[in-house]
C-alpha cells in the first residue's frame, strides 16, 4: 500500500508530515526512533510537528511503539490491507544488546497470560533481549 492509501484506510488527512513518516517507516527495514525520524525530515519539519504526528499515527493504529527500556523507544508501521484491516500487535520484539538492532518477530506470538480474576488485558508488549543472529555468529567465531 502507498502512504496515501494507508492514511485513507485510517481516515486521516494526508498531511506532508504524515506521508513522509509513513513512507520512511515503509522503506526502513527496522523500527526507528523519534530522533531518527526527525533527522530524516529535519529540513522540512520541526521536532514538535514530528512528535505530534507520531502520536496521531499511534492513536489511529498506523504505527506502534516498541519500548525496550527507559531510554530506547522505536516505532514501526502496522501492516494491514484494505481486505483485512486489522493490526497484529500481538507479536514479540527482539533487541540485540550488542548492536542495538530492534526488530518485530512476526512469526513469534505473545503467550496467553493467565491474569487474576477481574483483570482485563488491553495490551501486552514483549521484548526479548539478547544477541541477534549476526552478533551471535560473530561472538561464536571470536570465542573459537
Amino acid at each position: 500500500m502507498t502512504p496515501t492509501e494507508i492514511l485513507t484506510l485510517h481516515h486521516l488527512r494526508k498531511t506532508p508530515t504524515r506521508l513522509a513518516i509513513v513512507q520512511y517507516l515503509q522503506t526502513s527495514p527496522l523500527p526507528q526512533s523519534e530522533n531518527e525520524l526527525h533527522q530524516k525530515m529535519q529540513a522540512s519539519y520541526d521536532r514538535i510537528t514530528v512528535y505530534r504526528t507520531i502520536q496521531t499515527l499511534m492513536e489511529t493504529g498506523v504505527i506502534h511503539r516498541i519500548t525496550v527500556d527507559s531510554t530506547t523507544v522505536r516505532y514501526a508501521l502496522n501492516h494491514c490491507t484494505v481486505q483485512l484491516h486489522e493490526h497484529d500487535n500481538n507479536h514479540v520484539h527482539f533487541y540485540c544488546t550488542n548492536c542495538g538492532k530492534l526488530e518485530c518477530l512476526k512469526g513469534v506470538s505473545i503467550q496467553p497470560y493467565q491474569l487474576p480474576e477481574g483483570y482485563r488485558k488491553e495490551e501486552c508488549h514483549v521484548v526479548i533481549k539478547g544477541l541477534c543472529k549476526q552478533c551471535s555468529i560473530k561472538s561464536q567465531t571470536e570465542n573459537a
